[in-house]
């Protein structure tokens, strides 16, 4: 069946959130298996090791790079066109937005889309902690929080009605985004060969950059076959998270490519969890990390909401297309992970000693 069989079969909304379903599969697998997690990779970094963790990270994220730039080259996709790059940006979102995200996710030990993958093991804690990152993202999409993330959006936005494209600002070629990739997936490999990391979950890391091209790929060939406007995104979960809550409390709540994604991962890491016999029930060793949980994800969601994109959203998926925000947003995010790993972790454990 093709894809305009597919469309005038369950129409045009059934089939954004089967694409988001089947996105969030190969997402939610590929990061249950990999450990795929920018907190990780950055309290990693900050202690001045580049070990397993720091290379999943840029395997995940230099193999996003080439097969988006790649689908770009060959037609598959244009990043012009993704909401994320037609719209303007907010270089003071970015910053703010980022330092506060890398700051929670460090508190909640994990980022939003890595809380979601541990929900679906059997983490209590990070059921608890994505919820309270789902809701607080919806206050601050159309809450009591957004007049005060509009109110820090606005102070430097990007010019021309749009974001910035790095590659055009700096006058590449159209194929040197997919070098750039390249060059960042060879360091990777070499990182992964000095630290002896398994093909399985070298695959299972590239299987998650694969999600995120595989997600602009479905919708953008949607919007070219569908009636109404659709909009050309990928995996990223602040927007989905809020979005999705929302889909299960409003009944009048349309199908979308959010409301398939979040279920989609939380499947997948599910089957992957069960299949590695990983399934198990924790739950918060004490008050003080539970306390550090919620305050986490709580400023996860505002952050996120406030820099774009998550550290999927932003970090990943935004990066791909080479969207300006979303690098600011994705350096000021390692900024706040590593300042807060040091103030909280690091210092509270050289003074425990």
């Amino acid at each position: 069946m093709d894809l305009v069989s597919l469309v005038e079969r369950i129409g045009e909304a059934p089939t954004a959130a089967l694409f988001g379903l089947l996105t969030g599969l190969t997402f939610g697998i590929a990061a249950q298996r990999s450990r795929f997690c920018l907190r990780a990779a950055t309290v990693e970094f900050a202690r001045g090791r580049m070990e397993d963790k720091v290379s999943v990270w840029l395997l995940t994220f230099s193999t996003a790079v080439v097969w988006v730039q790649a689908a770009q080259l060959l037609g598959l996709m244009e990043s012009a066109d993704a909401r994320m790059m037609a719209v303007p940006g907010s270089w003071s979102g970015a910053v703010v937005g980022g330092l506060i995200f890398g700051a929670g996710m460090v508190l909640a030990r994990g980022c939003s889309g890595r809380l979601l993958v541990l929900a679906a093991t059997g983490n209590l804690r990070s059921v608890v902690s994505g919820l309270i990152f789902a809701v607080v993202a919806q206050m601050s999409l159309s809450g009591i929080l957004s007049p005060f993330r509009d109110r820090i959006a606005s102070l430097w936005i990007t010019d021309g009605g749009r974001n910035m494209d790095l590659l055009a600002t700096v006058g590449l070629p159209n194929y040197s985004g997919l070098i750039i990739g390249i060059l960042i997936a060879i360091l990777a490999l070499i990182l992964s060969r000095r630290n002896e990391i398994g093909a399985s979950r070298l695959i299972f890391a590239s299987g998650v950059g694969f999600a995120v091209a595989m997600g602009w790929v479905l919708t953008y060939s949607l919007s070219q076959v569908a009636f109404d406007p659709v909009q050309i995104e990928s995996a990223t979960f602040t927007g989905p998270s809020a979005h999705t809550l929302m889909f299960f409390l409003d009944r009048n709540a349309i199908l979308e490519f959010d409301v398939g994604l979040v279920p989609g991962v939380f499947i997948g890491a599910l089957v992957a969890a069960a299949w590695a016999k990983e399934l198990r029930l924790q739950a918060f060793d004490d008050t003080i990390t539970m306390r550090k949980a919620m305050i986490g994800a709580a400023l996860m969601g505002f952050g996120g909401m406030l820099a774009g994109g998550c550290a999927i959203g932003a970090g990943v998926t935004g990066g791909s297309i080479f969207v300006g925000t979303a690098w600011a947003a994705l350096f000021f995010m390692w900024v706040g992970a590593m300042v807060t790993d040091y103030l909280v972790d690091q210092r509270a454990g050289a003074l425990a000693t």
